[in-house]
């Protein structure tokens, strides 16, 4: 009777882990700062407002730390039953982007919606959330079936393919790297026999490669990746331009409130290439703490993922954070020459609604894990 009442006390006292809640809060925070101090100088030329990438961006902020706070306070049950609806949604709102009149073309790619009052909205963001979704509610009901991969391996591997295919379809290879990416981290965690995990890379590899050779503008980042100081007035220009803002941040910075000088030659700074405008802010130092930030988190998103009893939980946690986490990477390295351009935002920073959004709903997730560790944990000690 003791136990009974102690585990339902636990229930009622079950709180979110403060250090992941700071984490995400900080990286936020210096998202829109940078934000502001790198794109004013751009927003004035383009649009005649200093304010106008940051006014978006605080409206895209807003709605998605209110979805943010539902998805972390509904109880994960509920969010297992609605599953199906959202990966599914996930799927045909990726297929929309096909329909003349609906879908939004851009330099060749179909990889956006448009919405009223002028706005765009792009799916793919929100396959990378469906995917470690349905990987990790898959894997948790069929871990037990890995010998048998005609109930386990080939389902998940089916879903995860169909996911990156209208994603590449959409002439967005980067973001299809990525979930694909995504899939094998979720393969790898949950426990498939390694043997599976090498066939399917041993197969995605030159299926990546032809994809890269498909189109000239790939194989031109390539090459740009592969030779920095070719054409940098052509295909290398953001790249050095980037090279020149972060250098000149030296260790301490130029500050954030001294105004920017190199950031201001970088094409399209509020995207993909915002970490640069962080660096020659704050410098070295600046990008120390960037790092120590996201190696915390993922400090924080491990020992979750640890101490959860439930596997759904415990793979959600490894997933979550490993987006988050390895977007950012992937990011900061493309910025500092470290690996090819590849047109992924950096979480928290870059200007982009879908992409803000759907990183606050990832860590909307990260905060419910969170609420169900300190609960379970609580009630084994109790039980103990």
């Amino acid at each position: 009777m003791k136990t009974e009442i102690l585990a339902e006390r636990s229930v009622d006292e079950s709180r979110v882990d403060v250090g992941l809640i700071i984490c995400l809060m900080l990286l936020l925070g210096f998202g829109l700062l940078t934000l502001y101090v790198s794109s004013e100088n751009y927003a004035v030329r383009a649009f005649d407002d200093g304010l106008y990438f940051i006014k978006r961006q605080l409206v895209t902020v807003s709605v998605g730390l209110v979805l943010m706070t539902i998805t972390a306070c509904v109880n994960m049950s509920f969010i297992r039953k609605l599953l199906p609806v959202f990966v599914i949604g996930s799927f045909v709102l990726c297929c929309l982007t096909f329909i003349p009149g609906l879908g939004v073309e851009r330099n060749g790619a179909r990889r956006w919606i448009a919405l009223p009052f002028g706005g765009t909205f792009q799916p793919s963001e929100t396959a990378k959330i469906a995917v470690i979704l349905f990987l990790a509610n898959l894997f948790d009901k069929k871990y037990d079936r890995f010998d048998t991969p005609a109930v386990s391996v080939y389902p998940a591997a089916f879903g995860l393919f169909l996911f990156v295919i209208i994603v590449f379809l959409q002439n967005d290879f980067s973001t299809a790297f990525f979930i694909m990416l995504m899939g094998f981290v979720m393969f790898f965690v949950a426990g498939v026999y390694l043997r599976w995990f090498f066939a399917f890379c041993i197969f995605a590899i030159p299926v990546a490669v032809l994809f890269i050779f498909s189109e000239e503008y790939r194989v031109n980042r390539l090459i740009a990746f592969l030779r920095p100081d070719f054409d940098l007035h052509g295909i290398n220009y953001q790249l050095a331009a980037s090279r020149r803002a972060i250098s000149a941040g030296g260790f301490w910075g130029s500050g954030l409130g001294s105004g920017l000088t190199y950031v201001n030659g970088i094409p399209e700074v509020q995207a993909d290439f915002i970490f640069a405008g962080w660096a020659e802010a704050m410098g070295f130092f600046g990008v120390v703490i960037y790092f120590a930030i996201l190696t915390y988190l993922g400090v924080c998103v491990f020992r979750i993922a640890l101490r959860c009893t439930e596997r759904f939980n415990s793979l959600l946690a490894i997933g979550f954070g490993c987006f988050l986490i390895v977007q950012s990477i992937l990011n900061c390295g493309v910025v500092c020459g470290a690996l090819p351009s590849t047109g992924i935002p950096l979480p928290f920073f870059s200007s982009g609604g879908s992409s803000v959004i759907v990183s606050l709903l990832a860590a909307g997730f990260l905060i419910n894990v969170s609420r169900a560790d300190n609960k379970y944990v609580r009630e084994f000690e109790y039980e103990r």
